[in-house]
């Protein structure tokens, strides 16, 4: 049950008063240009992982002016923004901020010729080739849409803005930086991400296991160089790297349960500069994907297994073994209590009709929006996806004509005038329910 707000008696539910949806979508689109000036704005100035300084600015500076309580640089650039409005639950609605290292290619008018360094040291250019500029858009509208409404609800919002999602470190920096301790703790958490295969106004949920843990993992396969005229003075590493590829796709295929979803992604194979020189080292760059943690922890111990045994078993010396290194960018499970995630699917139903509104399966991206609701488990946590495919285009792809850019390629452009706006009155229709409901 949700939390009974003492000050709710003469504050209509939602759905009692079809006036209140009705004056929410009129004011959306009397925003529209406002919403899609920002949006363009967004999206040709990002800013890469952990540098989200102007961004965080220039949101921060529209929400203050609103009324909210904005406290900034949490966990890095991270904005949160505090409306207090009597008693009842708290809120928490979240948007990322950072782009991708990606040249743009989509040749819209107001692409993004931004350069920048990543912390890695790449030089590269920037773009918001995963959509976070459709998320902050729709989460200024939706502050700005409760902000005017207050007469509507109760209790407490707190929005923020994340950092560095794409890395998987923001949500784990600002909750390590007080999230949960310095502003009111949320009793319901929801966030909203754009979709590359869904049509551009629907909206898809998941209730369970939405999206999963994921890890990065490098492996460092050692072993004796020389001239690759005489192997049998070598112990090759690109052999045995080859040897450790091969067996990893085991882990997936022989011991995890077919009903069990896993990945094991060897994405990088590095060695070696010459043709005739057999190198010392070669370096495999992994991604693991899964959902429970049990399931996490069999992968990463049976790659270590794997790349012991099979350096054993091409006999090299115990000081040569590879060297595997689990990343600091992991991102957990992104998890959806079904209760909840049934309910607010079924108001997304009542309020945009059931046509635009599907159950879809689990994918195996990533997204640490999952760490505020693993923080404390009580919290009622929901995301949801907004399809961002202009539909001659997803007619088009039906019929295999042509293909669809996934996120974080260079050609993704959300449809934004239709991903923005869907998102925002989803996000103020779930406030307000979770904010009125008894």
């Amino acid at each position: 049950m949700r939390t009974a707000p003492v000050v709710l008696a003469a504050i209509p539910l939602l759905f009692a008063t079809p006036a209140i949806a009705q004056d929410v979508s009129a004011q959306i689109k009397a925003d529209m240009p406002e919403m899609m000036t920002l949006y363009r704005d967004l999206h040709a100035s990002p800013e890469l992982s952990g540098q989200e300084v102007k961004t965080a600015a220039k949101l921060a500076a529209q929400v203050k002016a609103m009324g909210f309580t904005v406290t900034e640089k949490v966990g890095g650039t991270g904005v949160v923004a505090v409306m207090k409005n009597g008693t009842g639950p708290v809120l928490l609605i979240r948007a990322d901020m950072d782009g991708l290292p990606v040249i743009e290619q989509t040749g819209l008018p107001y692409a993004s010729k931004v350069r920048a360094t990543t912390g890695d040291g790449i030089e590269s250019g920037v773009m918001h080739a995963c959509g976070h500029d459709t998320h902050m858009t729709a989460w200024i509208e939706t502050a700005k849409l409760l902000s005017a409404r207050k007469a509507q609800w109760a209790g407490t919002l707190v929005m923020i803005l994340q950092p560095a999602e794409e890395t998987g470190k923001g949500a784990r920096m600002m909750l390590e930086d007080g999230l949960y301790k310095r502003f009111p703790k949320p009793t319901h958490a929801i966030a909203f991400h754009d979709a590359a295969n869904f049509e551009a106004g629907k909206i898809a949920w998941t209730p369970g296991f939405a999206l999963a843990n994921v890890d990065s993992v490098d492996i460092v396969v050692k072993g004796v160089g020389g001239h690759g005229a005489y192997p049998h003075t070598t112990r090759d590493p690109i052999v045995l790297g080859s040897k450790i590829v091969m067996a990893l796709q085991t882990l997936v295929s022989r011991e995890r349960d077919p009903q069990d979803p896993a990945v094991v992604t060897v994405g990088s194979f590095r060695a070696g500069a010459k043709h005739n020189i057999i190198p010392d080292e070669a370096t495999l760059l992994l991604t693991v994907r899964s959902y429970s943690d049990e399931t996490r922890a069999q992968l990463l111990d049976g790659i270590k297994r794997i790349a012991r045994g099979e350096a054993i078993a091409s006999g090299i010396p115990e000081d040569r073994m590879p060297v595997v290194t689990i990343k600091d960018e992991f991102t957990p499970a992104t998890y959806n209590p079904p209760e909840f995630a049934q309910e607010i699917a079924a108001l997304f139903k009542g309020h945009f009709g059931a046509n635009r509104v599907v159950q879809a399966p689990a994918v195996m991206g990533g997204e640490d929006f999952s760490r505020f609701y693993r923080e404390d488990k009580t919290i009622k946590s929901f995301i949801f996806w907004v399809g961002g495919v202009p539909a001659p285009i997803m007619a088009k792809a039906a019929k295999g004509d042509v293909s669809l850019p996934s996120l974080h390629s260079p050609f993704w452009a959300p449809e934004a005038e239709k991903v923005v706006p869907t998102a925002a009155e989803a996000l103020t229709v779930a406030a307000l329910d979770i904010l009125t409901k008894k």
